[in-house]
């Protein structure tokens, strides 16, 4: 009975007896339950006949079953709520019991015990916490507490293990997901700091030294091939106009008019200095 699950469960005060209808040292008759005294059948001032479970007295089970009705006067009060029978009470307290006097040895009749009910019986009398004989409204509930958890089905605790694990597994995967997005927020805002710095973009500047002798110069600031030919085509081309100018012969050109008022008859005396030209170039 003692792997079976726990129902009810409490702490109470016992003794002992032996009910084999001899009439030896108190015996009130032959149990109330129907069944031969025996071992493992315990007595209680409340609780349905036939009901079953065990008892722990210094770590160690003993099943019973409820076969009988008492203690009596010894249960006012919630005093001694359950009546063990001899043979029991004797091997908890490491004794003898002497069939002849129906005595256990060793002149101790009280024991603290744990019970656990395992299943209520459908006899006579009351489930849930125990009363005192013959007083149904006087409920002993001090002598019912929470079941110890070593006690539980251990279906039912692995249940609740297996729940506390994948919560906390949610929670761990939560937290995780959650410093991820955050590595990668930091990490896309440091992306874009980092292309600002290096790529401010086109600005007025950059395009006017683009278009100036600057962008004349390769990376690393040396004249590149495109800038030295530039370079070296330039005063060609300025020396070219400064002797197309200079030496431009006498003759007919715009702007002269001769004495019929036609300009492109006017003589040129073939005279055209840098002054000249400079003056042209800057619209003089």
């Amino acid at each position: 009975m003692s792997n079976d699950t726990p129902i009810q469960y409490g702490e109470v005060t016992a003794t002992y007896f032996w009910d084999d209808g001899s009439g030896i040292n108190g015996d009130t008759g032959m149990p109330a339950g129907g069944e031969p005294m025996q071992k493992g059948l315990f007595s209680s001032p409340s609780w349905p006949l036939g009901t079953e479970g065990f008892i722990v007295h210094e770590g160690e089970e003993y099943d019973f079953f409820i076969g009988d009705r008492g203690p009596g006067i010894p249960s006012e009060n919630c005093d001694v709520l359950l009546d063990i029978d001899g043979k029991t009470f004797a091997d908890m307290m490491g004794e003898s019991f002497d069939e002849n006097s129906l005595v256990v040895s060793g002149g101790n009749g009280h024991a603290e015990v744990e019970y656990f009910i395992t299943k209520w019986g459908d006899g006579n009398g009351t489930e849930g916490a125990p009363h005192p004989f013959n007083q149904s409204g006087n409920k002993c509930e001090n002598a019912v507490s929470d079941i110890p958890a070593k006690y539980l089905p251990e279906e039912k605790a692995e249940k609740e293990e297996k729940a506390e694990k994948e919560e906390k597994k949610e929670k761990s995967e939560d937290k995780a997901s959650e410093e991820t997005a955050k590595e990668e927020e930091q990490e896309d805002g440091a992306a874009v700091a980092d292309q600002d710095d290096q790529d401010p973009g086109v600005t007025a500047e950059t395009a006017a030294n683009d278009l100036s002798g600057f962008g004349l110069t390769g990376a690393e600031g040396t004249p590149s091939a495109a800038g030295l030919l530039t370079l070296a085509i330039i005063p060609a081309i300025l020396i070219a106009l400064f002797f197309a100018w200079t030496r431009r012969p006498a003759g007919a050109h715009a702007g002269a008019e001769d004495e019929g008022g036609k300009g492109l008859l006017a003589e040129s005396d073939g005279r055209h200095g840098i002054a000249t030209l400079l003056d042209r170039l800057l619209g003089r």
